[in-house]
């Protein structure tokens, strides 16, 4: 296709598109490319690369330095998202952990030392998204059981309740629901997952987290089904109110 085919397909100048060809144009959106990836057929797993790239190029890409501990492709996408949605099973999830958690949680996977210390640098890096534009909300479901696995640890609990209560109370774009035990079996039993969104027309997408690392899920009917297991999980986890007064009430017992 020329340039005048692709311009004319997309209803853009052939001024623009030669802008961002040439790299005059020096950042060009996600909504951009991935009209050109639509037209040009480019798919799949390539398709949701070029995309990261695209993300990571508005930002400073310090991930890359902590690709042996976190995956470089979900990081780079909850870098650039403007709301989160996440459940995260038998963990608190990650970017409410406190570093005594994220190094035991990393002990308990066998890594080294050093890869425990790396964990947690890159785990308080994640973090630093709570403040940063452009997250407009982090919503977390957690589970009752999450926290009771802590018990044997009345030191690390009593500093993760801390932690989720701070920021459960403090922080306006946090907005945190305890899923209790008593809610029995529920839609998100089938494993942790997280569904990032973007702004303005760019599609959501999800993360299904799975033991040899999990995987980005694309497609429309994906991140769906995800959205609807994520509405049913807060359907029947506890409002912010009852969460903090639990948190509470279980600080006081550590």
């Amino acid at each position: 296709m020329t340039l005048s085919d692709v311009a004319d397909v997309l209803e853009w100048s052939p001024a623009k598109l030669g802008h961002i060809e040439t790299g005059i144009r020096k950042w060009p959106s996600v909504i951009e490319v991935s009209a050109l990836l639509r037209l040009y057929g480019v798919t799949g797993g390539q398709r949701e690369a070029i995309l990261t790239l695209v993300r990571e190029s508005r930002l400073r890409p310090w991930w890359t330095e902590y690709e042996d501990v976190i995956s470089s492709a979900y990081v780079g996408n909850e870098a650039g998202a403007v709301s989160i949605d996440t459940y995260a099973g038998m963990l608190v999830p990650d970017l409410l952990q406190v570093p005594e958690y994220t190094a035991a949680f990393a002990r308990s996977q066998g890594r080294t030392e050093r890869a425990v210390e790396r964990t947690v640098a890159a785990y308080l890096k994640r973090q630093e998204a709570l403040d940063r534009d452009p997250l407009e909300r982090y919503h977390a479901v957690v589970e009752e059981d999450a926290l009771q696995r802590l018990g044997s640890d009345r030191r690390l609990l009593n500093a993760q309740l801390r932690r989720l209560i701070e920021l459960g109370t403090e922080h306006d774009r946090v907005v945190l629901q305890l899923l209790p035990t008593s809610a029995g079996l529920h839609a998100g039993a089938a494993g942790p997952f997280t569904v990032l969104g973007f702004d303005e027309d760019e599609a959501s997408l999800a993360f299904v987290d799975a033991p040899q690392g999990g995987g980005i899920v694309e497609s429309d009917d994906g991140v769906h089904r995800c959205q609807g297991v994520w509405r049913r999980i807060t359907a029947v986890a506890s409002t912010r109110e009852s969460t903090v007064s639990t948190l509470r009430r279980l600080a006081l017992l550590t």
